[in-house]
């Protein structure tokens, strides 16, 4: 049996290596059209959550592609495998990489791309949702503060499992996150998992997709078992529906398109369509647009008033100045040194020391 299941897997090896030399390593897709060209699926394919699998390895079989190996199981079936000692080379992992602080990365927002092309699974990779269930908190600002990801409702002990592949760079009991493990995936995504009772996976491990990495909890800044999901590009949080459908466990796109807008607290409405997101994208750049002119027009408010103040002149009252006579000496009238001088009046008693202004 195990002769005739790697004979086989050579033949299918065979057949497929033309499509595994066309993926490539590098996760980043400049355009639509480059990614058509790796992989030709369709942009919006969505990726059922996988079922978890028990099943044993029988044998793995090298192929033409560095890394990529096939895994042949004893119930007869296989599939392709990305080995992660090689994964593990990748950039992605050693830069920016600290296993205490939650959010190592300092580069600006501003200065992030405005649309980001990341492959979230490929015909190498699996998916499995965290904790399918409806999202009872979603992501954005909750009681005037900004609620970084999702609560999605546990019992404490039920087990959280890995969305995506990838390498553990937190795990430790952290602040208001409480029990936290934090995974980085190939593509530069990171996962935050939050709230566990128990952590089950140490900082520097790798870990497959679907891999149990703890139990839910209540521990940190916590007002009941529930598992607390980020996702995070470059330490900036964006609502994790934009990624997933929590309620069937589907993962919503496999090359996912993280516009630099996403990363705003209001940016949490999952579009039905590519209509819809237009029309999403379309409104927020108005509001954009919008604030842009309010906040342009209070910055020459500001700059009117500090130039004015920069230009302003000031005059030391002396034993017999009155009124009309700083305002004869310094060209101007009685009437506009009290405009600029609130509570000044012809009747104030002019106390010798005092500042007045009179331009």
């Amino acid at each position: 049996m195990k002769f005739k299941l790697l004979v086989a897997a050579a033949f299918i090896v065979t057949l497929a290596t033309g499509e595994i030399c066309a993926q490539q390593s590098d996760s980043m897709i400049k355009t639509r059209k480059d990614a058509e060209l790796l992989v030709p699926r369709p942009f919006r394919e969505s990726v059922p959550s996988m079922i978890k699998s028990d099943k044993d390895v029988l044998d793995s079989i090298e192929t033409s592609s560095p890394g990529v190996k096939i895994l042949l199981f004893a119930d007869n079936t296989w599939k392709y495998w990305k080995d992660p000692a090689v994964i593990l080379k990748n950039d992605v992992f050693s830069d920016n990489w600290n296993t205490e602080t939650a959010v190592p990365f300092l580069v600006e927002q501003k200065d992030l791309p405005e649309k980001i092309s990341l492959w979230i699974v490929d015909t190498l990779s699996d998916y499995r949702c965290p904790n399918p269930v409806k999202v009872y908190s979603p992501f954005g600002y909750r009681h005037r503060r900004r609620h970084q990801g999702v609560d999605l409702p546990l019992k404490t002990g039920d087990p959280v499992y890995a969305a995506f592949s990838g390498k553990v760079r937190l795990s430790k009991y952290y602040s208001g996150y409480g029990n936290l493990v934090i995974i980085r995936h190939e593509n530069g995504l990171e996962t935050f998992y939050a709230h566990l009772s128990k952590r089950e996976v140490e900082s520097g491990e790798w870990v497959e997709a679907g891999q149990e990495i703890g139990l839910g909890g209540s521990t940190g800044r916590s007002s009941g078992a529930h598992l607390h999901f980020e996702t995070r590009y470059m330490g900036y949080a964006f609502d994790p529906e934009w990624l997933i459908d929590f309620e069937t466990g589907t993962l919503r796109h496999r090359l996912f398109t993280l516009k630099r807008q996403y990363l705003d607290a209001n940016s949490r409405y999952v579009p039905e369509s590519d209509d819809e997101e237009i029309d999403i994208h379309d409104g927020d750049q108005k509001d954009y647009a919008t604030q842009d002119s309010i906040a342009a027009a209070k910055k020459a408010a500001e700059e009117k008033a500090a130039a004015e103040r920069a230009a302003a002149q000031y005059h030391k009252v002396r034993s017999g100045d009155t009124l009309s006579g700083i305002a004869q000496r310094y060209g101007t009238t009685v009437s506009k040194i009290i405009k600029l001088n609130p509570g000044l009046t012809t009747r104030t008693t002019l106390r010798i020391g005092r500042s007045i202004r009179v331009k």
